[in-house]
């Protein structure tokens, strides 16, 4: 089979049939060369492999796209060797577009398009052509497969996908300075002729910026563009396929480039000359003006520092940046007055903060201007001469005794008269007046010191002219002191006079006290009144140093004979005059310990030392007795109801008694009592049941100090009178049937030697003094205490 087509559709269609012509002619090969279905054989023969014969040949089809003839356009022709030209060969087609785009004359075999194709939706098709016997529907040809390519056109426009487009560049940028980069895209065949090759133009924004043909950078064509000048910049660029010959199709995109801004302008101040009126009255720290410099630059670019240079303002003033408006705000650092000075000439500069070096050759980022400032006339207050005024005045002085004096005068240069007046809502008003024209103040009533050693007041001044205009000033005044308090004894309690004191002992020392100041009341001396007979119990030293010891002047104290003794002190101050005053102490006596430590005074001491009062104490040794009296009851009542041991011979009943109590041991001491056997002569008389305890038991044993020599125990067998005892025990039928062990142990009487104690001796009573015993410490006090006892009886 042959394929062929028509020479009419192009140059290149003309090639490919010459092509397809001789690649059939191809096919007569010399029958001399050995095909490749020969085998050469040994003997020099060729065997001949036979295959089946190709009946047709077939390539590429090619149509072009976008056809809108109103016929349909032939694409190629299908041929078979087969076909005789009888209509005996049918030819069939299927696959991609087959009978709806392509379809194919059954008898000749050519393939027509029927619709318009675009190459940019679908770029080729892949069809099966058939050869079959129109009569025997057998296949003439084995189906074979070819490609039918759409043929590009340039029928696309380059297109910017990503358009418009925003850039900037900074203002002042060099020739050449790359801006941004723009990318067109054609969807013609790139690969086909010049329909993709595209070519980029600049349509606008000449002579500012300039275009890359070939890759689309926009670079900056001019030097030096100010920002201050223009701003904003519209670039158009075009891009044009055909590498930008006439007829090809093209495209455009718009590009806004700004002009970001750098530093390149300095500040500068709208005139050099500004002037400023200030009220004299204005307040230190406040602003009082504003100025401003201009800078053409935007952001940290026209941030401007402003700077007092001359010392004659900055002496006064300061100047500060509004960081919002960029303005220098002037503020006053130290009083204005205008009787002093009445102008002030300030040189303010500004500078910019942030300079960029690159541009350092288009001058200096800085201006100056003059600010001359008129200081404004203003009626003020008074103004004391002292920003505090001390005085001092003498206690007990008459009222009107003058205190001092204060000055105010008017600033102005009017010098209006002042008036004086004192702070009504102060408390030492009542005690100072002022004289409202000369300012002495003077006392009210007679001061006391030791009342108040200070007073503080306020003195306000006003003018005659405006007395709304008021100045105040504090004024304190000193109380001095005089010698009008007489001194006293510092201490009120009680001084305690131990019962042992010997004469000469030093009972206590004191000081007194004086209200009056330093100098008039710390040195004192002491004496007893001279009018006072002499006191026989106690004296007084004077020790030279503002105070005196009392001093016992007999040997001992006893608080049962006189408990409270009274000691009128005389003491003189220091002072000029001196003064004197008698204070009475009481001196209580007590038993005390070594040393003179205190050991007990009476009843009120230790409950004042516990916290209790009388009252107190009554209540807790109330509730005492009365939990002392329901023992007692409590007690009385149990055994009252104890039933006892023994019972009646009129009352027989048939109990069982359990007893089962032991002795006591040796250390039972109340089984027995052993002087049964050291007076055996009254043992008679001393019976009693051993079974139940006494009630009460009183024994009357006399001090063997106190006993009389004659008294002797009488001579008997301590054998017999245990076997004695032991009868009676059991005849006694009142005994319960105890389970009892007593044990008796009699060592006898007398000694050869006889006593050593002085305690039996009936000797005469000494005459020797035992107070050296308190002396020995509180181990010794009792066998103290029971010698003066002795010594008690022995005078009684």
């Amino acid at each position: 089979m042959r394929i062929s087509t028509t020479s009419c559709l192009c140059p290149f269609l003309v090639c490919l049939c010459f092509i397809q012509r001789c690649y059939g002619a191809s096919h007569h090969v010399p029958a001399k060369v050995p095909s490749k279905n020969q085998t050469k054989l040994a003997n020099g023969e060729t065997e001949v492999h036979h295959r089946p014969k190709r009946g047709w040949i077939w390539n590429q089809f090619f149509v072009l796209e976008e056809h809108f003839g109103t016929e349909a356009q032939y694409v190629g022709k299908l041929h078979s060797n087969s076909d005789k030209g009888d209509g005996s060969v049918r030819y069939i087609l299927d696959g991609e577009g087959a009978g709806t785009i392509f379809i194919i004359d059954e008898v000749t075999g050519d393939i027509h398009a029927t619709k318009s194709l675009d190459r940019e939706k679908k770029t080729h098709y892949v069809l099966h052509a058939q050869a079959l016997d129109r009569h025997t529907e057998e296949a003439l040809e084995p189906k074979s497969e070819f490609i039918i390519k759409v043929q590009d056109i340039n029928d696309n426009a380059p297109k910017f996908p990503d358009g418009p487009f925003v850039a900037t560049v900074p203002e002042m940028s060099e020739v050449g300075t790359s801006v941004l980069q723009v990318t067109a895209t054609d969807a013609d065949d790139p690969t086909y002729g010049n329909s993709a090759r595209i070519v980029y133009s600049i349509l606008q924004g000449q002579p500012y910026f300039s275009v890359d043909p070939k890759t689309g950078i926009i670079r900056t064509a001019l030097a030096n563009m100010d920002r201050e000048a223009r701003e904003h910049y519209t670039v158009v660029i075009q891009a044009k396929d055909m590498a930008g010959q006439v007829g090809g199709l093209s495209g455009s995109t718009t590009i806004n480039i700004t002009l970001t801004d750098i530093n390149d302008n300095p500040p500068k101040f709208p005139q050099k000359n500004y002037q400023l009126y200030v009220p004299e009255s204005a307040q230190v720290g406040k602003p009082v003006g504003k100025i401003k410099a201009n800078d053409e630059d935007l952001g940290v670019n026209a941030d401007i520092r402003y700077s007092i240079i001359n010392s004659e303002g900055a002496n006064m003033f300061s100047i500060s940046t509004d960081r919002d408006t960029r303005e220098g705000v002037i503020s006053l650092k130290k009083p204005l007055n205008y009787e002093r000075k009445k102008t002030y000439t300030l040189h303010i500069e500004g500078v910019n903060t942030h300079v960029d070096p690159r541009y350092s050759y288009l001058g200096s980022f800085k201006d100056t201007a003059t600010l001359k400032i008129t200081v404004g006339d203003v009626d003020e207050a008074p103004v004391f001469s002292l920003e505090h005024f001390i005085m001092d005045v003498y206690e007990n002085a008459p009222s009107g005794t003058e205190v001092g004096g204060v000055t105010a005068r008017d600033p102005d240069s009017r010098n209006s008269p002042v008036r004086y007046y004192l702070d009504s809502k102060e408390e030492g008003v009542r005690y100072f007046r002022i004289d409202e024209t000369s300012g002495v103040i003077r006392t009210t009533q007679p001061l006391d010191r030791e009342d108040m050693p200070w007073h503080n007041i306020t003195v306000m001044a006003s003018e005659v002219d405006n007395p709304s205009l008021l100045s105040h000033v504090p004024v304190t005044v000193q109380v001095l002191d005089v010698n009008d308090n007489p001194p006293e004894i510092a201490t009120d309690e009680e001084v305690i006079v131990c019962e042992s004191s010997r004469p000469g002992q030093v009972i206590q020392t004191v000081t007194a006290v004086d209200k009056d100041d330093f100098a008039n009341g710390q040195r004192f001396s002491f004496a007893l009144p001279s009018q006072l007979p002499v006191n026989p119990n106690f004296t007084l030293r004077d020790n030279e140093d503002s105070t005196a010891s009392i001093i016992a002047r007999r040997r001992r104290f006893n608080h049962l004979t006189q408990e409270l003794y009274e000691l009128p002190i005389v003491v003189w101050d220091g002072g000029e005059p001196s003064l004197s005053g008698t204070s009475t102490l009481t001196l209580r006596v007590c038993p005390c310990q070594r040393h003179g430590r205190i050991r007990m005074c009476q009843g009120e001491a230790f409950l004042s030392s516990a916290g209790l009062s009388t009252g107190a104490l009554i209540a807790i040794l109330l509730c005492i007795v009365i939990l002392l009296a329901i023992v007692v009851l409590f007690i009385t009542l149990r055994r009252s109801k104890k039933e006892p041991l023994i019972i009646s011979e009129e009352d027989i009943r048939e109990n069982v008694v359990t007893y089962d109590d032991e002795g006591g041991g040796e250390e039972d001491t109340e089984a027995f009592d052993i002087i049964a056997l050291r007076n055996p002569a009254a043992a008679e008389e001393l019976k009693f049941r051993r079974d139940v305890r006494p009630e009460a038991r009183q024994h009357c044993v006399l001090p063997r100090s106190r006993r009389s020599p004659s008294v002797e125990l009488d001579e008997v067998d301590v054998h017999e009178f245990i076997k004695q005892r032991l009868v009676e025990a059991d005849m006694d039928t009142s005994v319960p049937p105890y389970d009892s062990l007593q044990t008796y142990a009699y060592e006898g009487q007398g000694s050869p030697t006889g006593t050593v104690s002085p305690l039996d001796s009936p000797g005469t009573q000494s005459e020797q003094d035992y107070n050296y015993l308190d002396d020995w410490g509180p181990e010794f006090q009792k066998l103290a205490e029971l010698y003066g006892e002795a010594d008690s009886d022995v005078t009684t």
